[in-house]
């Protein structure tokens, strides 16, 4: 047996047990499953082409939102971890486990919003998109500790210092951590240059930052209101600051050095 079929067993045992052993509360099973539902290969490419055929993946039909993820193609990253997102909520609404109504779906369906903008606009957003709108809307926590990962995180990975505008990042979904040739190395899923949608594993020390979103908490979506989120809007011609990446998701930091303890040493 290959490495990739065993990797491929690993999966599928991880999923069986994250989604049936654990509580409602965790969904990080749910989310290896539908990785596992999604379309493989195809050509990476953040086009024009790339968003119609997004656009046409994602209807609504009676007020439901379905998902034939085979209709996008070329794909991009945020699109492929976005529509994960999609047809997770989409499975759940259909077993009544999350309430979703037509003005919802229609707000969650992706259009032509720019970053910041609605449910889609602040996914695909630079900088902590899918963070943010976790954050605002309570929909799970978000940390950049890769410690406390688990398969099945939602994962911006940061290329390079820059937050925003001058950032080179990449919207996956994570599946853990290995070691090969004495280097610690991340796997994630996602739509990777220059294959499409599939697995793919980096070392880390290409990685600048990482900030992970666990969904736990998909019946609280909701209309975004207000539409426009300023913060990520910005970030289209600007920057951010780490502890403003920080702020806006919701992180909390320790709090800034103020000089030397007082404390009597009572050793």
């Amino acid at each position: 047996m290959n490495r990739s079929t065993l990797f491929h067993l690993a999966l599928m045992i991880l999923c069986y047990k994250t989604w049936g052993a654990e509580s409602n509360a965790t969904y990080n099973g749910k989310i290896l499953a539908t990785v596992g539902s999604m379309p493989s290969g195809g050509i990476y490419s953040a086009s024009g082409t790339a968003n119609a055929a997004l656009r046409n993946a994602v209807t609504i039909r009676d007020g439901r939102i379905q998902v034939d993820a085979g209709k996008a193609r070329p794909s991009y990253c945020s699109e492929a971890t976005y529509l994960v997102f999609l047809k997770v909520l989409s499975e759940l609404a259909e077993k009544h486990a999350i309430s979703i109504d037509e003005r919802l779906a229609k707000a969650l369906r992706p259009g032509s919003q720019p970053d910041g903008d609605g449910v889609w606009g602040r996914w695909n957003a630079n900088g902590p998109g899918t963070a943010v709108l976790f954050h605002e809307q309570k929909l799970g926590t978000n940390f950049m500790d890769p410690g406390k990962a688990k398969p099945g995180d939602f994962l911006k990975i940061f290329w390079n210092d820059g937050i925003g505008s001058n950032e080179h990042g990449h919207s996956v979904i994570f599946l853990g951590m290995e070691q090969e040739g004495g280097l610690a190395f991340l796997r994630f899923w996602s739509s990777n240059q220059p294959g499409g949608y599939g697995q793919k594993s980096v070392p880390l020390s290409r990685i600048r930052r990482m900030l992970f979103s666990r969904l736990e908490h998909p019946e609280l979506i909701r209309f975004p209101e207000p539409w426009r989120d300023p913060y990520l809007s910005r970030l289209v011609h600007s920057t951010s600051s780490t502890a403003e990446m920080e702020h806006h998701s919701g992180i909390i930091t320790p709090p800034p050095s103020r000089g030397p303890s007082l404390t009597p040493d009572l050793r």
